[in-house]
């Protein structure tokens, strides 16, 4: 179980929220899987399809993230640890 303040922020989104019948009240998945003292709301905004590119358009344009770009030439001199050196 988590503590019930991170139950309450718990957003899922994306693609995966698109199934049909996942949308609304109807959602016995994550209903049973909280207390039965907890109210669960599940929300489904119409926008949910583009969440996923929504949120990296915006992660892309703060400048604190420039700094984690990796170009095609650093990639290839440095290889898969660029990654690891530059995000982490």
């Amino acid at each position: 179980m988590c503590d019930d303040d991170v139950a309450a922020l718990v957003i899922d989104n994306g693609s995966g929220m698109c199934k049909a019948g996942f949308a609304g009240d109807d959602a016995p998945q994550i209903t049973s899987l909280a207390p039965s003292t907890m109210k669960i709301k599940i929300i489904a905004p119409p926008e949910r399809k583009y969440s996923v590119w929504i949120g990296g358009s915006i992660l892309a344009s703060l400048s604190t993230f420039q700094q984690m770009w990796i170009s095609k030439q650093e990639y290839d001199e440095s290889g898969p640890s660029i990654v690891h050196r530059k995000c982490f």
